[in-house]
C-alpha cells in the first residue's frame, strides 16, 4: 500500500484553516508542517491543527525539506515566485487562486510544473459544486440542447456589512481593496471563480469579451493606512462563447442582502438549468421537455462531488495531474488580464 504524502501548509491565513480541516481529513495526506513569514502565526497555526513542525520561511521549510507536496495559502502577488521555488525542489503544488497575477507568470508555472513532471492543481473552490458537475454532465449528454444564452453573478457584501469582519480595520480585508498589496479587486478574487464556474458549467470556452471594472470611494483621501483602496469593487463583463452563445457575467462586493452567492444560469434551445451556490452548499433546478412550454422549474437531485483537496489527494497518490490544473488556471488567468485591457482601453478582445 502506498504511503500517505506528506504536505506542508504554505501561508497560514484564514484561508488556510480550511485547508487544515479538509487535508487533516484525509487518510492519504499527513499535515508535517507549516510556514509563514509571521513566525508566531505559523507556530500557532501549527499547534491549532496538530501539526509537528512550523517555520518562519518557505526557505527554511525547504532546507528542512521533508514533504512531498504543498498548499501555498500565500496572498496572490507571491503565488509565482513561492510556486516556482517549490517546482524547482520537486514538490507538487496545490496553489490557491488566482494562480498568479498574470497569464505569463502563470504560464511560466504551468511549464515549469508540466516540466518537471510534478502534480500543479489550483483551489478553483466551487469546482466542489455538486450542482455544478451535475448542471455540467446535464450539458454534456446534450439534455439541454444547443447552448443559445448564459447569466452568471457572483455577489458578496462584505463592503456593506459586518458579517466577515470590518474591513476598516482588519488587513485580511483591507489588502483586497490595494492593487499595491497585490491585490486584483473583486475581478482576481472572485471573478476567478466565476470565470471558471461559467466556462467549466457550459462546457464552452471564451471567444471574446468586453469588461467594465468599477472602483468606488470607500475612504477620505482613497486610502486607510498603508492601503490605497484602488482595486476594483465590481466588474460587468459580456462575452461571446466559443459555440457563439452570449454570456452576462457580472460580481460585486456591494450586492447588499447577499452573503456570498453565485448564479448560473445555462439556457439551451431544448431546456435550460440554474445552478445557485456558496462555499458550503448548492442547488440545481431545470426546465426541461413539457416545463418549457409552463416556464416550469423543478429541482434536480445532485450527487455529491469530491473536494479539491480530495482530488489533489488523489493525483498525488496516482502520479497524474487532476483538474483543475495550472494550465486551466492559467487560461482564466488570459481572461482575467483581457478585462483590465478592455476596460482600459474599451474594446472588444478575442479571446482565443
Amino acid at each position: 500500500m502506498s504511503e500517505s504524502k506528506r504536505i506542508l501548509i504554505l501561508g497560514t491565513g484564514s484561508i488556510a484553516h480550511r485547508h487544515g480541516e479538509q487535508f487533516g481529513l484525509l487518510p492519504d495526506c499527513e499535515l508535517v508542517a507549516a510556514a509563514d513569514t509571521n513566525r508566531e502565526r505559523a507556530a500557532a497555526y501549527a499547534a491549532e491543527h496538530g501539526i509537528p513542525h512550523s517555520f518562519g520561511s518557505l526557505d527554511d521549510a525547504l532546507g528542512w525539506g521533508a514533504f512531498d507536496a504543498a498548499v501555498n495559502a500565500t496572498p496572490d502577488a507571491v503565488h509565482a515566485a513561492t510556486t516556482l521555488k517549490l517546482i524547482a525542489a520537486g514538490k507538487h503544488v496545490f496553489c490557491e487562486k488566482p494562480l498568479a497575477t498574470n497569464e505569463a507568470d502563470a504560464l511560466r508555472m504551468t511549464e515549469a510544473a508540466d516540466a518537471a513532471g510534478l502534480v500543479g492543481m489550483v483551489n478553483l473552490t466551487y469546482r466542489n459544486a455538486h450542482a455544478l458537475q451535475k448542471a455540467r454532465a446535464m450539458v454534456d449528454a446534450g439534455e439541454i440542447g444547443a447552448v443559445r444564452h448564459i447569466e452568471s453573478s457572483y455577489l458578496q457584501s462584505w463592503l456593506t456589512a459586518a458579517h466577515w469582519g470590518d474591513w476598516r480595520t482588519e488587513e485580511r480585508w483591507l489588502w483586497r481593496l490595494s492593487s499595491a498589496h497585490g491585490s486584483m479587486g473583486v475581478l482576481g478574487d472572485i471573478g476567478v471563480h466565476l470565470l471558471d464556474f461559467t466556462g467549466y458549467g457550459s462546457g464552452l470556452g471564451f471567444k471574446a469579451l468586453q469588461a467594465r471594472l468599477k472602483t468606488f470611494d470607500k475612504a477620505e483621501g482613497g486610502r486607510i493606512g498603508a492601503y490605497t483602496l484602488d482595486a476594483n469593487d465590481s466588474v460587468a463583463i459580456t462575452a461571446e462563447m466559443s459555440n457563439g452563445a452570449l454570456a452576462s457575467i457580472h460580481m460585486t462586493r456591494f450586492a447588499s442582502g447577499n452573503l456570498n452567492d453565485l448564479n448560473l444560469a445555462i439556457y439551451g434551445d431544448k431546456g435550460a438549468v440554474k445552478v445557485w451556490a456558496n462555499h458550503a452548499d448548492s442547488r440545481l433546478s431545470v426546465c426541461l421537455g413539457p416545463d418549457l412550454q409552463t416556464q416550469t422549474w423543478r429541482p434536480c437531485e445532485a450527487p455529491p462531488t469530491p473536494r479539491n483537496e480530495k482530488r489533489f489527494a488523489d493525483a498525488l497518490m496516482s502520479g497524474r495531474t487532476g483538474a483543475p490544473d495550472f494550465r486551466t488556471a492559467a487560461a482564466v488567468q488570459r481572461l482575467l488580464d483581457l478585462c483590465v485591457v478592455s476596460d482600459e482601453t474599451g474594446q472588444w478582445l478575442q479571446a482565443q
